[in-house]
């Protein structure tokens, strides 16, 4: 179930890109659709939420860019996956893995968008560790770790390092 549900978020995320010629998420969010609104929050990043039929991306208004990227990805990630269940959106802890499997999905479309596979493997073939690809990557660390497991479920056989389940909150 996991592997097959990996190569779908893989699928949508790889159409995406290619139909929007961009893995920039402000030129993904303008082709669906979804209205972008800088908020003052305290703890939140960021929040995805349908409101009469029309989709909002809530983020938090000083983010880092490369943090702020990573907060839209994730929540376009919600509007490509989890539309449907979108009316049931509460106040989840945005990012926080553990429990939630549509935070676990949206974390992954976020690495899947944002960190082309050849870039990625071009890194680990050369024999980087994740930091030093966070890093050249201008990424997360813990993004880079999830996209690393994402590609062993397909098949690669790198080590992995253990990820931070809340790297966002």
């Amino acid at each position: 179930m996991q592997l097959n549900r990996s190569i779908n978020i893989v699928d949508k995320a790889n159409k995406i890109i290619k139909t929007v010629g961009s893995r920039e998420p402000e030129d993904i969010a303008e082709h669906l659709g979804i209205i972008i609104m800088p908020v003052h929050f305290t703890k939140q990043k960021g929040v995805y939420k349908v409101i009469e039929r029309n989709r909002f991306i809530f983020v938090k208004d000083d983010l880092c860019p490369e943090k702020r990227k990573i907060v839209l990805l994730h929540e376009i990630g919600h509007d490509v996956l989890h539309k449907g269940e979108a009316k049931m959106f509460q106040e989840f802890s945005v990012f926080d893995m553990k429990n939630n499997r549509m935070e676990y999905e949206a974390n992954s479309f976020a690495a899947e968008v944002a960190l082309p596979d050849e870039e990625i493997l071009e890194y680990l073939y050369e024999g980087y560790d994740i930091e030093t690809v966070a890093q050249y990557m201008r990424s997360d660390v813990n993004l880079v770790a999830l996209k690393v497991a994402n590609l062993n479920r397909r098949g690669y056989d790198f080590c992995l390092q253990d990820s931070k389940s809340n790297f966002l909150k």
